[in-house]
């Protein structure tokens, strides 16, 4: 099987927002290998054992990593040894022009170096970590998102990270032992696959096919790298893009049950229901909080509920 593309995912920031913060617990890493145009500052705990992909580097991260990406950088993680029990992720995208007009002043210089070196990822030192933590979840639980004192919380993270002397250049190596880049490629394949064509009707055995497998070696092979099956891979995807066009359309819920790929409102419903309480089990949210002017599907989930009276 080829090599396929990698996800170009468009982010929810906006061309009038300055910035976004993504916090979610996670209970696992299925999101295919992507990339954006958005710089990304993406903090992990409990997550030891997964792996970071970041361009052509691949690594196993401990219990805490906070990784700086550049706009147009590939990047994903995989559980590979994680036992994904306490996973919790905060992840803040901004525009590479946000800081356009002050980048070059000497105030900035820092900053500016920081920018330059992401473009392979940069990861920063644990003592860095520890010490901006609490930075970064006041930054995630503003209850007033669009305000200016964020905006300003944002550029104190980013001065105070950029004077981390121990931070470190990712390189273009794979320095995890053992670690199969043909089960990556492959998971990629699938994932990929899954999340451009969620809106058709997709069989196991189809996939099975594209990726050269049988039908039984692909449930073990997602079993073994996402924790789930075919079917609850396809529809968590399906589900979270129902979310998400509840938010950006008016499009009614029985148009966006079909264009979701639902065959009809009452498995649409149903699986909704099962995801929600899925969810409240583990005490995750979902799809994931954006805070932001414009989003805020906390709330939308909340109230795609109550329609579908589930």
């Amino acid at each position: 099987m080829g090599k396929v593309d990698v996800l170009k995912e468009t982010t929810p920031l906006s061309s009038e927002d300055c910035f976004l913060v993504m916090q979610r617990p996670k209970s696992g890493f299925n999101f295919p290998l992507h990339v954006h145009m958005e710089f990304e500052l993406n903090y992990l705990e409990n997550a030891a054992g997964a792996i970071r992909i970041v361009g052509d580097s691949v690594e196993e991260i401990d219990d805490l990593d906070l990784v700086l990406i550049a706009g147009g950088t590939k990047h994903a993680y995989s559980n590979h040894k994680c036992p994904c029990n306490g996973i919790f992720e905060i992840t803040i995208q901004f525009h590479k022009s946000l800081f356009d007009s002050l980048i070059n002043r000497r105030h900035f210089k820092t900053m500016k170096d920081m920018f330059d070196n992401a473009s392979s990822g940069l990861v920063f030192s644990r003592e860095m970590i520890l010490g901006i933590q609490d930075k970064l979840r006041m930054l995630s639980n503003d209850n007033k998102p669009d305000s200016f004192k964020n905006l300003l919380r944002l550029v104190e993270i980013l001065k105070i990270l950029s004077l981390d002397k121990a931070a470190r250049r990712l390189n273009a190596v794979n320095t995890v032992k053992n670690y199969n880049n043909n089960d990556t490629d492959r998971l990629d394949s699938i994932m990929l696959y899954l999340h451009e064509n969620y809106q058709k009707r997709i069989t196991l055995s189809e996939v099975a096919k594209l990726t050269n497998m049988s039908d039984a070696s692909l449930m073990r092979f997602l079993k073994k790298w996402t924790g789930k099956t075919f079917i609850d891979n396809l529809n968590e995807i399906r589900v979270a893009e129902a979310v998400c066009r509840l938010t950006d359309t008016s499009d009614s819920i029985s148009e966006i049950c079909y264009r979701c790929g639902f065959n009809n409102l009452s498995n649409f419903n149903r699986v909704f229901k099962r995801r929600r309480e899925y969810l409240q089990s583990t005490g995750e949210i979902f799809p994931f909080e954006v805070y932001n002017l414009k989003h805020d599907l906390k709330h939308v989930y909340i109230d795609l509920c109550q329609v579908l009276m589930i």
